[in-house]
């Protein structure tokens, strides 16, 4: 048991760590503290169902039927364009870490809605979370326990990087500083909406 616990842990850590748009979402509104404990909670929660989906079934589902990953894709690719071209306008916008007069803050409502797209609309979470977490996850000789270790590695990154970043925040509420962070949000939206479009 322990063993599969360890394997859904690592494989998680491995992957949950690298710099895409969901961890691009929760850095992002950290920085703001806005509504970042509950779409840190948000997110761990959607990586937990869907690492449970992948090793009970949903990733050969996906395996056998293109049509659903290609629906996944075009509709992540207009998101994330959307997404970047929000965060580049932001950039070169006066706004900053402050909440200003002229930036009001995004109700609980919008801010969660917002998770939902970037997490359920971005493709690589069903070619990483579902297909590969999952498919690594249905061939432990205890399955749950490895869903578990997936999702104790999902609750410690976000919640580490939502609880590290606000308390950076007052050390990067600078224009320029959030201006740098928009615009590098904007081009990794970018990047990996052309690779989606290009991959088809």
């Amino acid at each position: 048991m322990w063993q599969s616990y360890l394997n859904g842990l690592l494989v998680a850590f491995g992957l949950i760590m690298a710099i895409g748009t969901q961890n691009a979402f929760v850095l992002a509104q950290s920085l703001r503290r806005e509504h970042h404990l509950p779409v840190a909670a948000f997110c761990v929660v959607c990586d937990a169902l869907l690492v449970a989906a992948g090793v009970f079934g949903l990733a050969t589902l996906l395996a056998q039927n293109p049509v659903l990953l290609s629906v996944a894709r075009w509709g992540g690719a207009v998101f994330l364009l959307w997404y970047g071209t929000q965060a580049l306008r932001r950039a070169f916008s006066a706004s900053s870490l402050e909440q200003s007069a002229g930036h009001t803050a995004r109700s609980l409502k919008a801010v969660m809605l917002s998770a939902l797209a970037v997490t359920l609309l971005n493709p690589h979470v069903y070619l990483d979370t579902v297909l590969l977490i999952g498919s690594l996850g249905a061939q432990q000789s205890v399955p749950g326990a490895y869903v578990v270790g997936a999702a104790s590695a999902s609750l410690l990154w976000f919640f580490t990087l939502a609880l590290g970043a606000a308390w950076l925040a007052p050390w990067l509420a600078r224009p320029n500083t959030w201006r740098l962070l928009d615009l590098l949000v904007a081009v990794m939206m970018f990047t990996v909406a052309v690779q989606l479009i290009v991959s088809g």
